[in-house]
């Protein structure tokens, strides 16, 4: 675990408005390409979307609906994707016990195990990548790294 970074006051040598604005630029551009290769190092295995919706309902069971709302696509593209995932033997429908009408969708122990290994392969296909950067480096990514951590939950 790497200690926060501590949050630094606004210096008379920070970049111009036209610089930063370049540099943010840049920075959600790499941000991108590196999400993107991540990813479609397992598209063999399932498809991103599909991946998004397990590891939605990895977090907890929902509804059809609340996975639509959350992914923010439609409801019969949900369907599509719920019902690809069951028929793998990825997810399971039970009766909502309070309401008959709706169903909870929920992971069956081999998405557990699928998107362990997913997560596995995409850790693995990054750490080659940091192995091979020098340590100084890997030592800006690890400050980088929190940086972009606070930057994202601000």
């Amino acid at each position: 675990m790497t200690a926060p970074v501590a949050r630094t006051p606004r210096t008379e040598a920070a970049l111009s408005h036209s610089a930063v604005s370049a540099l943010a630029g840049e920075l959600r551009l790499a941000c991108m390409r590196i999400s993107r290769r991540v990813r479609y190092e397992s598209t063999h295995v399932v498809a991103p979307h599909q991946f998004s919706v397990l590891c939605r309902l990895e977090e907890a069971p929902r509804t059809p609906g609340e996975l639509a709302e959350i992914e923010k696509v439609s409801a019969p593209s949900m369907t599509r994707t719920v019902a690809a995932l069951v028929e793998r033997g990825l997810v399971k429908r039970t009766n909502d016990p309070a309401d008959g009408r709706q169903v909870i969708l929920s992971l069956t122990a081999e998405a557990h195990a699928l998107l362990k290994d997913i997560r596995r392969t995409r850790d693995a296909w990054m750490s080659v990548r940091v192995a091979n950067l020098s340590a100084q480096e890997q030592e800006i990514l690890r400050q980088a790294s929190a940086i972009l951590t606070r930057v994202a939950n601000e």
